[in-house]
């Protein structure tokens, strides 16, 4: 392909060369070619992403949770060239398909994970490999996390055999009030960080409200040292966004010197212009519908509240907003905005219509989700809440998928959608059930019973952890 510096040169020559035409139909051409070409390259790190090779397979006599609310029992599930191709209680096995004996075991979409930091915090922990947030001032949104992600980090193939996960967003961390973009992977082994990058996932943009950008910058004598800091220091971020924003479309309408490039205003204008979604950290019920209400102000839309503890308050809110929320089962009082949560709060949200999430924020519960997912359905069902085993497991499939903007290529057992499987030992909200055999794209890539398809990356050859997932 050709590059956009080349593609800029061959574009002035043929300016130099054009003699004929109306000068309106000239300026029409040039803001045209402003536009496509000499903006700038809106992809430098592209996804080289290549599915593993697999085989047509068909799973059959197992329980069936879909992902977005159905059950089969004694069902089969059909895939083949990396897509879902049947789901059913009957199908007819197509020759020379594999077909895998489900019987007494269930069958899910994959897990995605929408709050990771696999890759920017590797294992092991140390500080050479602290990379996850760039605490230099309130505003990062200039950095991206994929440049700090390390595809050798030991917990991707643990959070795979373990935990039946297939994507992850992995997302800066919460110092800054931007932190920067966050990014979505396949959990597949790779060399570099692009060849796990999910094909044209949006970006994401990670922001955080409330004690850590004041207690982080605070503390230096700096701003935003409290709350209404906060929202001042993210408002003026964003009208200076706006001027960049409009900087850059009085150049592709009428032509001139191009402004200079700022990768803070870029992101953000980015979001403004619904290209790139945002991540928002935040637990406060009064705080989310002041993010909300900034959203509204600004133009944009928060895709996710992340660590929403309080997000019971207000799940009209959310719902009316289109916001999902981001939750632990029963993370709590570790500080003071994370003190008045229930543990009830994800069965609330769901019952109140809103999208709720289960997500983990931890290199070892990444592994474990379906028996958090598990926990705060059960506290929902003490509570009264009673929602089905079929109808929670949107929390750790569709709901997330949705947020990230992938749900139509993952989420959920539908035909066409990408072939991202777990079979489970057992029933997957019990604590001892674990993956059995883990899909992605319809490669089979963790099989417990397979010892040669249970990853090891380059880093752990030789180290004491080689070969540890069981």
């Amino acid at each position: 392909m050709m590059k956009p510096a080349f593609l800029l040169a061959a574009v002035l020559a043929l300016f130099g060369c054009a003699t004929t035409g109306s000068q309106s139909a000239s300026n029409s051409t040039a803001a045209q070619e402003r536009d496509t070409v000499s903006a700038f390259d809106p992809d430098p790190f592209p996804s080289t992403y290549r599915p593993y090779p697999g085989r047509p397979t068909v799973i059959q006599g197992a329980t069936i949770y879909d992902g977005e609310g159905g059950r089969i029992d004694n069902g089969m599930v059909y895939f083949a060239d990396g897509r879902i191709q049947a789901v059913a209680q009957t199908l007819e096995v197509p020759a020379g398909a594999t077909v895998v004996d489900g019987t007494g075991l269930w069958v899910t979409p994959g897990i995605i994970d929408i709050h990771s930091h696999l890759g920017n915090y590797p294992t092991p922990s140390v500080a050479a490999h602290q990379d996850g947030n760039e605490i230099t001032g309130n505003n990062t949104a200039n950095v991206w996390t994929e440049h700090s992600v390390w595809p050798q980090d030991p917990g991707f193939s643990r959070a795979l055999a373990n935990g039946g996960v297939t994507t992850l967003n992995i997302l800066p961390g919460s110092a800054n009030l931007f932190g920067g973009r966050s990014v979505t992977l396949r959990n597949v082994p790779a060399r570099t960080m692009q060849a796990m990058k999910f094909p044209d996932a949006p970006y994401g943009l990670k922001m955080a409200c409330g004690e850590n950008p004041k207690r982080v910058y605070g503390g230096r004598n700096q701003t935003p040292g409290s709350r209404m800091a906060n929202i001042a220091v993210a408002r003026q971020a964003w009208i200076d966004a706006q001027r960049y924003q409009r900087q850059w479309e009085n150049y592709r309408e009428n032509g001139g010197t191009p402004p200079a490039r700022n990768l803070r205003h870029e992101t953000l204008a980015g979001v403004m212009a619904g290209e790139i979604l945002v991540h928002n950290h935040c637990y406060r019920a009064d705080e989310m519908a002041i993010m909300m209400d900034m959203a509204e102000e600004f133009g944009y839309s928060i895709s996710t509240f992340q660590h929403a503890v309080e997000a019971y308050k207000i799940p009209d809110l959310l719902r009316e907003n289109g916001v999902c929320s981001a939750m632990w089962a029963d993370w709590w009082g570790f500080k003071m905005e994370a003190y008045d949560t229930v543990n009830e709060n994800i069965p609330m949200v769901h019952n109140g219509g809103a999208c709720a999430i289960v997500h983990s924020d931890d290199e070892n519960q990444i592994q474990r989700l379906n028996q958090e997912a598990a926990k705060a359905l059960a506290d929902g069902r003490r509570a009264g809440i009673d929602i089905s085993d079929a109808e929670a497991w949107q929390w750790l499939s569709i709901n997330p998928a949705r947020a990230l903007g992938i749900d139509d290529q993952t989420g959920s057992l539908v035909n066409g959608k990408r072939a991202d499987l777990v079979l489970w030992n057992g029933d997957p909200f019990s604590v001892y059930t674990r993956p059995q055999m883990v899909w992605i794209d319809g490669a089979l890539l963790y099989d417990m019973n397979n010892p040669e398809l249970r990853p090891i990356s380059d880093f752990e050859l030789g180290q004491p952890s080689e070969g540890s997932v069981r």
